[in-house]
């Protein structure tokens, strides 16, 4: 199943749940967001899935995504959690998960645009699976984790490097307004391969390319391992970390890392739970 955020062309400046099946997109009555969704009972959700499916609909194409989940309480990040990503640069794969966060306002749709923001020119692609949290918990067993999760979606952590790289802590090159695209949907744990691809493309030239079983934290521990600190709530996010190939970890024929910049295309995919496709701006440009 696939549960979206919509932004409405008839209202500006609100949004619906949506559930999309077989390419055709169907409001959830009375509920703003896949968070609210998450929120109510599991009867209650059939009943309001039910009820959507016989009503009116537009075809996928013509959605404008939001942030799966718009608001999120908490956004979780873990740093070096790809074998291949960690070796990439230089380090030994971690004991504990690496973590940080993000706030809710670096959140944007899956087809938005991306500006380079004046103060740090340094852009980088991170291809992410996140994890949306779908039932409350606090101290939950690996062995009970994959209960608590909704489902999953692309995101991608954009991240300004000059700005990370300016002390030890990441939290700065992280948190900028509107850099994380998340979605378009939200795909349920039963429909993720446990092999699936991961990519990031710029331009049509793929630039990160791996498979989600290369994690050396998986989903069910890290939302094991994150619980005991906070009660994880529904429509909490957790990126899940990158693979190899990002811009920070490359040099082009100058000798340069190839940031993105003004006029890139930057389409990130996981394969079962669809593409976000995002333009860079750059208003200095």
């Amino acid at each position: 199943m696939k549960l979206a955020t919509l932004r409405l062309a008839s209202e500006p400046g609100h949004t619906t749940a949506a559930v999309i099946e077989d390419g055709r997109v169907y409001y959830l009555e009375n509920l703003d967001s896949v968070q609210r969704f998450l929120r109510l009972s599991d009867e209650l959700q059939q009943e309001v899935i039910a009820r959507a499916l016989v009503g009116d609909s537009i075809a996928e194409g013509e959605a404008n995504y939001a942030p799966v989940t718009p608001n999120p309480s908490k956004v979780y990040c873990i740093g070096l959690n790809y074998r291949a990503h960690a070796a990439e640069v230089g380090q030994e794969p971690p004991q504990y998960p690496s973590v940080f966060a993000k706030f809710a306002s670096t959140l944007c749709g899956a087809n938005d645009n991306i500006e380079v923001p004046p103060e740090d020119h340094r852009l980088d692609y991170e291809a992410e699976l996140a994890i949306i949290i779908g039932k409350p918990g606090r101290r939950i067993s690996v062995d009970e984790a994959e209960n608590h999760i909704a489902g999953y979606a692309v995101s991608s952590d954009v991240s300004l490097r000059g700005y990370q790289g300016r002390t030890s802590e990441w939290l700065q090159g992280k948190v900028w307004d509107h850099t994380t695209p998340l979605g378009p949907w939200l795909v349920t744990a039963d429909e993720l391969k446990p092999n699936a691809r991961i990519t990031s493309v710029v331009n049509g030239e793929t630039v990160q390319d791996s498979t989600i079983d290369d994690l050396i934290f998986s989903a069910k521990e890290l939302v094991s391992y994150l619980s005991a600190m906070n009660e994880l709530q529904p429509g909490d996010v957790i990126l899940t970390g990158t693979p190899a190939g990002v811009a920070l970890g490359r040099r082009n024929d100058k000798g340069r890392h190839p940031w993105l910049k003004d006029g890139d295309v930057l389409e990130t995919s996981i394969e079962g739970l669809g593409t976000s496709r995002v333009i860079v701006r750059n208003p200095s440009a």
